[in-house]
């Protein structure tokens, strides 16, 4: 409570506003120290909220207006709020939209609407405008494309993937290549001590993955007159599905077989790949069951519940024919017991098994591999860069779309594990040796 005081009280001056605890305030004006006044700060306090409350709802107001009378000239693509978003730009294909493009290249010609709010702003030469160099894709047929290279069914899909904001990224490691007492963990090691027994230090040690964006580029070249003449439909699902299939396509090939410069790191020549030798006196270009078995034994445990057996589809014939022991007593390997008849599990050892063109042929070292691939990282940039341009081949009537995509991977693992008991490394990639 506020008091204006009539005498001096604790050196104040008569005259003077204080501010002090109801109990003590009202205790001085029982005894005619002060008289109560108003409090100065409340009406400033109550006229700064008025202010700042009207001028809230005015600007709320204004967007209100604003994204309504947006929305009623041109659907958003994927700037707007959820209601009025449309994620093709108000384009019923990316036919219509590539025509759109072509027509607001030509001189002369108003671009559509619709382009403008999805044009790139540059300060020279540009997106902006069609005599610049074009405009970008709307985002739901760059979006397609995506979502298609992270299908499941794919290798990107199933390892450890990580979008990123720049073009590398460095990931810490622990540095363990061994299970042995002393190596776990670079280095942890736990000992049993009786009460009052000293402990023994020990510190864990720790490696660096580095990463860096590598860019699959895919360049379309069409005619004019077949952007005309199919009205888009046809077009749309054509550049969708190559450019998407030859993405991951090239990526696969590059997680396998992957030499790092340029690319990604692959598989079968990762330093932390066993590589199995093939059975004494065994045939050229076979696979018999004992190899399996051989590359099962050296998949780190704890991988068996992810891996998959990938194989090159020549590898097939020898599996359907594959039996376990001899004789009477011989049972097919990779079939049910009802024969060729019944229908394959498609699995070895209860993993899948998926016939990839990427492995090499059979007989070759690649052409059956087992492996975790959550033990195999990628960074990508995220989105595909979609763009389209008439000006490439413009003296030859004909329309580029660009597709870009930036991503690298390795295996997480350096090196082979060395095991707690036994002297056979162990890894999350196995593959078997040429058998020729």
């Amino acid at each position: 409570m506020f008091i204006e005081l009539l005498q001096e009280y604790h050196g104040k001056p008569a005259g003077e506003r204080v501010y002090l605890a109801d109990a003590d305030a009202e205790r001085l004006i029982r005894d005619g120290v002060g008289q109560a006044v108003d409090d100065p700060i409340a009406p400033l306090v109550t006229r700064a909220l008025q202010t700042g409350v009207d001028a809230a709802v005015e600007r709320a107001v204004a967007q209100c207006f604003s994204k309504r009378a947006a929305s009623a000239k041109v659907p958003f693509a994927g700037l707007g709020d959820a209601a009025t978003d449309d994620p093709k730009a108000g384009f019923r294909n990316f036919g219509e939209f590539a025509l759109a493009v072509k027509d607001a290249c030509q001189p002369g010609k108003r671009p559509d609407d619709r382009l403008a709010i999805i044009a790139k702003a540059a300060s020279g030469m540009g997106e902006a405008f069609g005599s610049d160099g074009g405009f970008l894709v709307p985002p739901e047929f760059t979006q397609r494309v995506l979502e298609r290279v992270y299908a499941a069914t794919n290798l990107l899909g199933m390892t450890d993937s990580y979008t990123i904001s720049g073009n590398s990224m460095s990931f810490p490691k622990n540095a363990e290549t061994s299970r042995e007492n002393g190596s776990r963990w670079g280095g942890v090691r736990a000992y049993w001590r009786e009460e009052g027994d000293q402990a023994t230090a020990s510190k864990a040690t720790f490696g660096r993955l580095q990463l860096n964006l590598h860019k699959l580029f895919v360049l379309i070249q069409t005619s004019d007159e077949l952007l005309a003449d199919t009205q888009g439909v046809a077009l749309e699902q054509y550049l969708l599905r190559v450019a998407s299939e030859e993405t991951n396509f090239v990526l696969g090939d590059a997680i396998i077989n992957g030499q790092g410069a340029g690319k990604p790191r692959g598989i079968v020549e990762a330093p932390c790949t066993i590589v199995v030798t093939k059975e004494s006196g065994q045939a050229a270009a076979t696979l018999v069951a004992q190899n399996l078995v051989n590359m099962w034994s050296r998949l780190w445990a704890p991988c068996r519940a992810n891996a998959v057996w990938l194989i090159n589809q020549d590898v097939e014939s020898q599996l359907h024919t594959m039996t376990v022991g001899t004789g009477s007593a011989a049972t097919l390997a990779y079939l049910p017991p009802g024969g060729l008849s019944a229908k394959p599990y498609a699995t070895l050892l209860g993993r899948p098994v998926m016939p990839v063109e990427w492995c090499a042929t059979l007989g070759t070292k690649g052409d059956v591999i087992l492996a975790d691939l959550r033990h195999y990282v990628t960074i990508t940039k995220g989105m595909i860069e979609a763009n389209m341009s008439i000006h490439v081949r413009f003296d030859y009537d004909e329309s580029s779309f660009r597709f870009i995509f930036r991503v690298d991977g390795q295996p997480w693992w350096s090196a082979p594990l060395t095991p707690f008991q036994g002297s056979n490394t162990q890894s999350c990639f196995v593959t078997l040796e040429t058998r020729s």
